[in-house]
C-alpha cells in the first residue's frame, strides 16, 4: 500500500473550520425558532449552506493535508456533489433540530440523516480522486466512521434543540454543541481515512483533467474566508439580539413592577389604594380567623379640606394632603397600613384589637392631624372625624367592615368633629340610608326620575326673561323631590356626576331647542362639575349636545365654579380656550369664593362672573359684604365682564346691586326654580313674582 502522511498545520485548522461551521449554523438555527414563515425559512437555507459548505471545506482541507508519493487531483462534478450532499443533509438535520419537540423518532432520524450526509459527503469527495485501482476500504475503520458520524451528530441535535430552553446557559450550550459536531464531521472524516487503503501503482485519474490541489486550495481558503466572515456576522447580531433582548426584559420588567405599583397607590399620597387596602383586609381576616385574633379599621375624614382646597388652590390641596398622609403615617406602627380611600378620606388597618389600645391610637392620629400646616407660606389648621369598626364584632368583610367605619365617621361628624367614634349598631340606619342613596342614583338617570328646574335671569328686574339657569332635581319615586344638595356630594365621590351632567347639558339644549321654536329668545345656563369639566371628552361632547339640537352656541352658557377653574390654571386656560372656540359662553360662578390671581383671571375667556350667594344674603350698606361686591362689580367691568348676582331675595339687595351697576341678578325675589311648563306660561311667571312677594 502507498505510505500517506499528513500536515499537521492543515490537520488542526481542518478541525477549527468545522467547530466554526458549526457554531454558525446554530446561531442561525437560534434565529429560526425566533421567527416565522419566509423569515424563518431564509434562517434555516443560511444555516444549512454556512453549515454545509463548513462541512465540506473542513473535509478538503483536512485532503489537503494528506499527501500520497502521486499527483493528485479531483473530479468537477463530484466535488460539487459532495457539496450539495453536505449542504441538503445539514438543512434536514436544522429542521430537525427547530421542532418545537424533538421526540427520540425525530432525533434517530436526524442523527441518522445528518450522520450519513456527512459521511456521503466524505466518500464522495474521496471517489472524486478517480483512483485506479480503487481505494479499498478496511471494514471496521469504515464501519466505526459512520458510528462516529450518527452518533455526535445526534448528541449535537440534541443539544441544539435544548438551546432555547436554556436561555442562561445559551451561548455556553450552543460553544459545546459546535465542539461536538465540530468533533463529529473531523472524527468520521480521519477515521474514514484511516480506512481508505491506496494500492502499490495506484494512479489518481482525476490528476490532469480534475481540479488540482493548487486551485482547491485557493477554493478552500475563500470558503474558509466566507464560512468566517457569517460566524462574524451572525456572532454580531446574535449578541446585540441578546442585548437588545436584555434590555427589553428589563424595561418590561421595571414598566410592570410600576404599573403594578400604580395600580394599588395612589398616585398622589403614594399611599396604598382602595383596591391594596381591601386585599390587606383580606389577608388580615384570614390571619384573625386562624389565629383567633382581631383587628381594626379607622375610616378618617379631613374637617375643613374643602374649604382650604377651594380658597386656596388645588396645588395648596395636594400638598395638604401629602403633608397629612406623612402625619398619619409617621403616627402609626409599622406592621399598619395606611391607604388612601379617596379625596379626603384616609382609612388605617391596625392589628391592634383591644378597644383601650384602638381609642389611644385614633387620639393620636386626631392630635397629630389637628397639628398647624405650613404649606406653601400659608399657615393652615384641620381636623378629623374617625369612625372605627373591629373585627369580628363589627363586620365579617372588608365591605362590611368599610361600611359599619364610615357610619362610625358620620356619625362623629354630627355629634362632633374632631374626634373618633366606635361603631355601634344602631348607626347602621344611617349607613344603609346611604348605600341605598347610591344604589338608587345609579338608576335614576336610565329610569328617567331626574328632571331639570329652570330659574329666570333678568338685566332689568321689570324687563322680559333673559335666559335661565337649568337645575337639576331628582324626582324619587319613594322620596319624592330631592333637591341637588341631598345627592350631588354623593354623585361627585362616586363618579356618577358624569352621567347626571351629560343628561343635564343634553335636557337643556333639547329644552332650549323647544323654547327657540315657539319662538323664545332665551339663553340657558348649565353647571359643569369639577370631574367633568377635567374629562377629556369635554368638548367632545358640548359639541356634539350642540349639533345634535341644531343650536346656535352661544346660546349656551356653562358656568364653572371659581376654584375648578383656578385648580389647573393652565389646563383649565386650555379647556376654556377650546369651550370659547365653539362659540359657547363662559361664566365663572360662586366668584370671590376662591383663590383667583388677577393675571390669570384677565386671561381666561368668560363673558361673566356670578358672585356668590353668600355675599349676597348678608348685603347691606358700609358692610364688608358690600364692599366685597362693589369690588368684584368693579373688576368686572374693568375687565369687560358681564356681572351676575345670585340670591337675590329682598328688595334692598335688588336695589343696592342696581346701584353698584351689576349688570344681571336671579334669585327667589325675582324667580324661583320652574319646570319648563311652568317657566314658558307667562302667567305662571307673573304668579312666580307675586308669591316671592313683589
Amino acid at each position: 500500500m502507498l505510505q500517506s502522511s499528513y500536515n499537521t498545520v492543515l490537520v488542526v485548522f481542518s478541525f477549527l473550520v468545522a467547530i466554526l461551521a458549526s457554531y454558525t449554523a446554530l446561531s442561525m438555527a437560534s434565529q429560526i425558532t425566533k421567527t416565522s414563515g419566509r423569515a424563518a425559512g431564509w434562517w434555516l437555507g443560511g444555516g444549512a449552506f454556512a453549515m454545509g459548505l463548513g462541512i465540506w471545506s473542513m473535509h478538503f482541507i483536512g485532503m489537503l493535508a494528506f499527501s500520497l508519493p502521486i499527483e493528485l487531483g479531483y473530479d468537477a462534478w463530484l466535488t460539487v456533489l459532495s457539496l450539495l450532499v453536505a449542504v441538503a443533509s445539514s438543512a434536514f438535520a436544522l429542521w430537525i433540530a427547530c421542532r418545537r419537540r424533538l421526540t427520540m423518532p425525530r432525533l434517530c432520524a436526524g442523527a441518522v440523516i445528518m450522520g450519513l450526509g456527512v459521511a456521503g459527503m466524505h466518500y464522495l469527495g474521496m471517489e472524486a480522486m478517480m483512483m485506479t485501482p480503487r481505494i479499498v476500504y478496511d471494514p471496521a475503520w469504515f464501519a466505526l466512521s459512520l458510528i462516529i458520524a450518527v452518533s455526535a451528530s445526534g448528541a449535537a441535535l440534541w443539544i441544539t434543540s435544548h438551546l432555547g430552553r436554556r436561555a442562561s446557559y445559551r451561548a455556553i450550550l450552543k460553544i459545546i454543541a459546535a465542539v461536538v459536531m465540530g468533533c463529529a464531521i473531523v472524527g468520521m472524516h480521519y477515521s474514514g481515512m484511516q480506512a481508505a487503503q491506496f494500492p502499490i501503482g495506484s494512479i489518481c485519474g482525476a490528476a490532469n483533467v480534475g481540479v488540482d490541489t493548487h486551485w482547491l486550495s485557493i477554493l478552500v481558503a475563500m470558503v474558509t474566508i466566507a464560512v468566517l466572515a457569517i460566524a462574524l456576522i451572525i456572532t454580531m447580531l446574535d449578541s446585540r439580539h441578546a442585548s437588545h433582548t436584555g434590555a427589553l426584559h428589563l424595561s418590561l420588567h421595571e414598566a410592570n413592577k410600576a404599573l403594578e405599583h400604580m395600580a394599588l397607590h395612589d398616585a398622589l399620597t403614594r399611599l396604598p389604594n382602595r383596591a391594596l387596602l381591601e386585599d390587606r383586609i383580606e389577608q388580615a381576616r384570614q390571619t384573625a380567623l386562624r389565629n383567633k385574633t382581631r383587628f381594626t379599621l379607622l375610616f378618617m375624614d379631613l374637617d375643613g379640606f374643602k374649604a382650604v382646597n377651594d380658597a386656596y388652590g388645588h396645588a395648596v390641596g395636594d400638598a395638604l394632603l401629602i403633608e397629612t398622609a406623612q402625619r398619619i403615617k409617621a403616627g402609626i406602627r409599622g406592621e399598619d397600613t395606611v391607604a388612601r380611600f379617596g379625596g379626603d378620606e384616609f382609612v388605617v388597618l391596625s392589628q391592634i384589637g383591644d378597644a383601650e389600645d384602638v381609642a389611644t391610637l385614633a387620639s393620636k392620629v386626631v392630635e397629630i392631624i389637628s397639628k398647624p400646616y405650613s404649606i406653601q407660606g400659608f399657615e393652615l389648621r384641620l381636623s378629623t372625624s374617625i369612625g372605627i369598626a373591629i373585627y369580628p364584632e363589627d363586620g365579617l368583610d372588608a365591605q362590611a367592615l368599610l361600611i359599619n367605619a364610615d357610619a362610625a365617621m358620620y356619625y362623629r361628624k354630627d355629634v362632633g368633629r374632631n374626634g373618633y367614634s366606635f361603631f355601634d349598631p344602631s348607626m347602621n340606619a344611617n349607613a344603609e340610608e346611604h348605600l341605598q342613596l347610591v344604589q338608587d342614583l345609579h338608576q335614576a338617570v336610565d329610569r328617567n326620575e331626574l328632571v331639570l328646574h329652570y330659574q329666570p335671569k333678568y338685566d332689568d328686574p321689570d324687563g322680559p326673561i333673559k335666559g335661565a339657569e337649568a337645575l337639576v332635581r331628582w324626582l324619587h319615586p319613594q322620596r319624592g323631590l330631592v333637591m341637588p344638595d341631598l345627592f350631588i356630594p354623593t354623585a361627585e365621590k362616586t363618579g356618577l356626576i358624569m352621567d347626571i351632567d351629560k343628561w343635564v347639558l343634553n335636557e337643556a339644549c333639547r329644552q332650549l331647542k323647544v323654547w327657540r321654536g315657539q319662538g323664545h329668545d332665551w339663553t340657558v345656563s348649565v353647571n359643569l362639575s369639577p370631574l367633568q369639566f377635567a374629562h377629556a371628552d369635554l368638548i367632545e361632547t358640548v359639541r356634539a349636545t350642540i349639533e345634535r339640537h341644531e343650536l346656535p352656541p352661544e346660546f349656551l352658557t356653562l358656568e364653572i365654579t371659581e376654584s375648578t377653574a383656578m385648580r389647573n390654571v393652565d389646563d383649565s386656560m386650555d379647556i376654556l380656550e377650546q369651550l370659547d372656540e365653539l362659540g359657547v359662553k363662559i361664566s365663572i360662578d360662586d366668584f370671590g369664593t376662591g383663590y383667583s390671581s388677577l393675571l390669570y383671571l384677565k386671561r381666561l375667556p368668560a363673558s361673566e362672573l356670578k358672585i356668590d350667594r353668600g355675599f349676597i344674603s348678608e348685603l347691606v350698606r358700609d358692610t364688608e359684604d358690600a364692599a366685597i361686591v362693589s369690588a368684584i362689580i368693579a373688576l368686572g367691568k374693568a375687565l369687560q365682564l358681564k356681572i351676575v348676582a345670585e340670591g337675590v331675595e329682598t328688595q334692598d339687595q335688588l336695589d343696592f346691586l342696581n346701584e353698584l351697576g351689576c349688570d344681571s341678578q336671579q334669585g327667589y325675589l325675582l324667580g324661583r326654580p320652574v319646570p319648563a311648563a311652568e317657566f314658558a306660561c307667562q302667567n305662571a311667571f307673573d304668579a312666580v313674582k307675586l308669591s316671592a312677594g313683589r
